[in-house]
């Protein structure tokens, strides 16, 4: 989830599971003058934050930098982002996150976001790659207020299919729970192991998988997504209450990942109320 930004000189340190980076960040969201500005900022670590980007106006556009490079194990970082009332973040990643292969210890992430009323969030890092062997556990909680509007989605690559790596060693336990106004509106609790990523009921073997998350949504939009996936594999899309919730597997994450991009221009103008507005990091 978080940034990659290089991936030099951390072969060597995940074997040492004793050692990693402590890491937090807390970002705080409020609309001034028509404009959402990062009001609040505090880090612990090498987590950090590039200037806001405003590529459409009011809504901020903000990416979350990790130095340091790819997460290993004893690393431990967590991610806060609050919203005021009426402000409108978007957040990604300059690159894809990497968590590399663990001698027995565990790399944990977690994030919390918090959506005021009438505030909007949209949280969508940049791929995040397992490495075979990696240990990892991910946790991300939203709590959404009254009138609240929120979109994300998680792209998980296991293993290195390119350099014929498949995820035969590792667990990753990936975990999201939604909440509005204090009532569960989606819990769950993923467990990626190899037994999963091979068999037919997991991932079939295929590296890539992923969910999307919009709220509130409409039969509109789940009706457009329907109709973008057709009759093609593995892609699934639903409506609870007016939470969407689609998910998707594939052998190559870059496809998946443009399959998401195509849903998120789908369903943003209702969700949002605005067209799509890739943020520029993506072309780069």
């Amino acid at each position: 989830m978080f940034a990659d930004m290089q991936e030099a000189g951390f072969a060597n340190t995940e074997c040492l599971p004793n050692q990693g980076w402590e890491a937090k960040l807390e970002l705080g969201f409020a609309l001034r003058n028509d404009r959402t500005v990062l009001a609040y900022r505090s880090h612990h670590g090498p987590l950090t934050v590039q200037r806001p980007f405003y590529p459409e106006g009011g809504v901020c556009h903000m990416y979350v930098l990790h130095p340091p490079g790819g997460i290993v194990a004893g690393d431990h970082l967590s991610l806060g982002v609050s919203a005021e009332e009426h402000s409108h973040a978007l957040i990604t990643t300059p690159a894809a996150a990497k968590f590399y292969r663990s001698m027995g210890g565990q790399a944990v992430q977690t994030v919390s976001i918090n959506v005021a009323e009438g505030a909007a969030v949209e949280w969508l890092p940049q791929e995040t790659i397992i490495y075979q062997g990696a240990q990892v556990k991910s946790a991300v909680k939203v709590e959404l207020a009254a009138g609240a509007r929120f979109i994300a989605w998680e792209i998980l690559s296991l293993g290195r299919p390119a350099c014929g790596e498949s995820f035969d060693v590792g667990l990753a336990d990936m975990s999201w729970q939604i909440y509005c106004q204090n009532k569960p509106l989606f819990l769950e609790r993923l467990l990626l192991d190899a037994k999963a990523f091979a068999a037919r009921w997991g991932l079939q073997g295929l590296s890539a998988c992923g969910t999307l998350f919009a709220s509130p949504a409409s039969a509109e939009s789940l009706a457009a997504i329907q109709h973008l996936i057709g009759d093609t594999a593995d892609r699934g899309v639903t409506l609870i209450d007016k939470l969407l919730v689609c998910r998707a597997l594939d052998s190559r994450s870059d496809r998946l990942r443009g399959f998401f991009e195509q849903v998120w221009a789908i369903v943003r103008p209702d969700t949002m109320h605005r067209k799509a507005c890739a943020p520029r990091i993506w072309a780069t």
